[in-house]
């Protein structure tokens, strides 16, 4: 899967979250490793975030930049 195909899936299993701010949330993709930065509102959406960007299908690993405001 090229890496802006990749980064466009997990933006929109992000938006489709309900417990995930999406616009909070940045995202960049490398040869299928995708990096989550940016600042959420707590651990509990920070969590989810990383749950659901695992759950897209061609995410090889999950690199965790963001921060708890």
């Amino acid at each position: 899967i090229d890496d802006s195909v990749l980064t466009a899936k997990v933006k929109t299993a992000l938006i489709e979250s309900p417990d995930t701010k999406a616009h909070q949330i940045n995202v960049e993709t490398d040869h299928g490793v995708v990096q989550l930065s940016g600042f959420v509102n707590s651990k509990a959406m920070m969590d989810r975030a990383l749950e659901v960007t695992r759950g897209v299908s061609g995410v090889n690993s999950v690199k965790n930049d963001m921060r708890v405001r």
